[in-house]
């Protein structure tokens, strides 16, 4: 579990790093505070050594209170420097954020090239063509909120192919559709929250629908379940690769044989936790106009070697009976090997009992053996009896995520 020592920051010895973070702070009316400015006056200023940033104060001050003397976000907008985006809210309240308009392209590119195939695919290429399949409302960024035609929903090298929140509810006939509008874009991959992506692939498996040009599947928005990824491994062959950020982030984590490597042009990561698992803090690199040091991103991470294991979102976590944080991650192993489930919830009660939802993969299949090892799995790791279920429909929060796992409060 997370302790209060000193963070543990892969690049927080990197001083030219740090220095052209800390000035981009220049007369930010945010960092305009005793607390900032005194950690700002030591010229041997360590990562460590300065204040965090909150969500509830990037969302009290965001953006505006992060813009530079002379800037505002109307005239950045009436020039086309920036785009104005809010965060899906998932882990709080919705962010306003800005970025520049290319940032969000560049960000993306800089993490991807850190995993050798995706590297090789590219090549001097600026980008890949993708089939973009998650929830609509996440972020005017990434999808859409409102029904668009398939011109509408082809953009440059993206097509949007998923336009419901929920997509245990989508037809056979509006998922051949989507396959139809897959196989006729030819993307190199696909770019998908992993429940869609997964309820996706089971469509395919059921219909025989292959996509020749696929070479890989990227998976971000959310936490990416052994289940998930086992189903679209199988069902089209190609590895599933995982991306992991944020919108005030950008992309930070790159997922190389198992393991998340990071994107140090992006970004200097620390985790507040010196072995097993920690919350990861973010001081960006390259976004003027969000300058954010030590940002509590609000995820739960693991420092391997060269790299991070990404354990799921802080508020997400549950506790064993001896009061030890249990993260999405580890819940989540309890799921390796089994085969049937399409998705879960597993819901903990104020008692620190849980409750398991499971939607089969195949309709009408009550998954009798998988529910008893998932009990038990279950139960030895929280310390506390676990029930089970199954069920036709999981929903998602309002932003259009999904929650592998919720601790209810008393």
């Amino acid at each position: 579990m997370p302790t209060t020592t000193a963070p543990s920051a892969r690049a927080s010895d990197d001083v030219s790093s740090l220095r052209d973070a800390i000035a981009q702070t220049a007369g930010v009316p945010f960092y305009d505070s005793s607390v900032w400015q005194s950690a700002f006056a030591d010229a041997a200023t360590r990562l460590s050594d300065l204040p965090r940033i909150t969500k509830s104060q990037l969302r009290e001050h965001s953006p505006e209170g992060f813009l530079a003397p002379g800037l505002s976000v109307e005239s950045l907008l009436s020039r086309g420097l920036i785009e104005e985006e809010s965060t899906s809210g998932t882990s709080g309240a919705s962010v306003r954020v800005v970025f520049g308009r290319t940032w969000w392209a560049e960000q993306e590119r800089r993490a991807l090239i850190r995993n050798p195939l995706i590297a090789g695919l590219l090549g001097e290429r600026v980008s890949l063509r993708r089939a973009v399949l998650t929830t609509p409302g996440c972020s005017g960024v990434s999808c859409y909120n409102r029904w668009l035609n398939l011109e509408q929903r082809t953009l440059g090298d993206s097509r949007y192919v998923n336009q419901t929140r929920i997509p245990f509810s989508l037809g056979e006939d509006k998922l051949t559709t989507m396959a139809d509008e897959v196989a006729d874009w030819a993307p190199a991959f696909l770019d998908v929250d992993p429940v869609h992506g997964a309820w996706f692939a089971l469509h395919c498996e059921r219909h025989g629908r292959r996509f020749p040009s696929l070479r890989f599947i990227l998976t971000s928005y959310e936490f990416t379940s052994v289940t998930h990824r086992a189903i679209m491994e199988r069902v089209f062959g190609v590895p599933v690769i995982d991306l992991y950020g944020s919108s005030e982030t950008g992309h930070l984590l790159v997922d190389v044989d198992g393991v998340m490597r990071p994107s140090p042009e992006t970004a200097l990561l620390e985790t507040t936790a010196a072995a097993g698992v920690g919350e990861l803090l973010v001081t960006t690199l390259t976004n003027p106009y969000l300058p954010l040091l030590r940002y509590e991103i609000g995820d739960f991470v693991e420092q391997v070697d060269d790299g991070y294991l990404v354990h799921g979102r802080k508020r997400d976590a549950l506790r064993g009976a001896d009061g030890r944080i249990v993260t999405t991650r580890q819940v989540d192993a309890a799921f390796k090997g089994l085969s049937g489930v399409a998705h879960y919830q597993l819901r903990q009660q104020p008692d620190g009992s849980a409750h398991l939802s499971l939607l089969p993969a195949m309709t009408d299949d009550g998954l009798a053996p998988a529910q008893e090892t998932l009990k038990e799995r279950l139960a030895v790791l929280l310390g506390a009896p676990v029930t089970s279920v199954t069920v036709g429909l999981l929903t998602p929060e309002d932003s259009g995520k999904f929650r592998l796992t919720v601790r209810e409060s008393a």
